[in-house]
């Protein structure tokens, strides 16, 4: 059966490519903003959401923090897509005939090295298959966009230069988001996604944090943001090891609980194989 899944960005997207990896048989379905794949899924419109929420050159995408925590949905899986950017024109065009060069912001800084030997001139565009798609319909020979293969198919633009990231590890991990919680089972290698706000004591953090060391759970993952607008006022995300009914992590929860105002888990779900990998190349000292 036919489902939809919901990501921001244009067709051609690495957030459509994620989808379409991950569920090959749903309907991918592209939202102008964040707020608008949120509340795709959230209103009943798609059944699953595929959210980018980091990159291993650009870092986190910071929008996610502040809108997932008070979503109401939950992260069900994860995703590990490789980046690879193309130089791409329309049909005629070569590396002669190009000038500029539109696309993302962070897709135009993880490709200076390329940019610069071309001597292109830098254009930010709103997203990268967006830029693939006005540079289609420009119709103009001295003007490219960096995005995806699958961008170039869907606006039928020819791709002048494969693969001209800088970094060969550039990888952005995705969250699937579900309106309905669907916990994996304990025992398999799990990730728990969870925000919390410490109480105002002195060393609050310290003592909050202190029973994950305690029972050897590794945490991956913990990020500070303000909210509401209030200098002292900062919510923690993080991301461990493990599994909540596993007797370590829940005495470390307990733990984080009884300093914290406001503890709540988004979710608990199976880690991805690339995590594995990760840690067959850097085993723990």
């Amino acid at each position: 059966m036919t489902f939809k899944i919901s990501y921001q960005g244009e067709p051609g997207a690495n957030s459509h490519i994620a989808c379409l990896e991950v569920y090959p048989d749903a309907e991918p379905m592209p939202c102008p903003t964040f707020e608008d794949a949120f509340a795709a899924l959230a209103e009943g419109e798609a059944e699953l959401a595929m959210i980018p929420i980091e990159n291993s050159v650009a870092g986190r995408v910071a929008d996610i923090h502040h809108l997932l925590p008070d979503s109401g949905l939950h992260i069900v899986g994860e995703h590990f897509l490789p980046i690879h950017h193309q130089l791409m024109a329309i049909e005629g065009a070569s590396l002669a005939t190009i000038k500029s060069v539109q696309s993302h912001v962070q897709a135009l800084g993880q490709c200076r090295r390329t940019l610069r030997k071309l001597g292109l001139s830098a254009i930010v565009g709103a997203d990268t298959a967006g830029s693939a798609r006005q540079i289609a319909e420009a119709a103009d020979p001295s003007r490219a966009a960096i995005a995806s293969r699958l961008a170039a198919e869907v606006y039928g633009l020819r791709i002048l230069a494969e693969d001209i990231e800088d970094e060969a590890h550039n990888t952005t991990r995705f969250i699937v988001l579900s309106r309905e919680a669907a916990p994996a089972e304990p025992g398999q290698d799990c990730v728990t996604s969870f925000v919390f706000r410490v109480r105002n004591i002195p060393a609050a953090l310290y003592k909050a944090l202190g029973g994950f060391a305690t029972n050897g759970i590794n945490m991956t993952k913990l990020e500070s943001y303000m909210i509401e607008g209030q200098f002292t006022a900062t919510q923690f995300y993080a991301e461990v090891d493990g599994h909540p009914e596993e007797p370590p992590l829940k005495r470390a929860l307990e733990e984080l609980a009884f300093f914290s105002r406001e503890l709540k888990v988004l979710g608990i779900y199976r880690a991805h194989p690339f995590r594995a990998n990760l840690r067959d190349r850097h085993p723990a000292e």
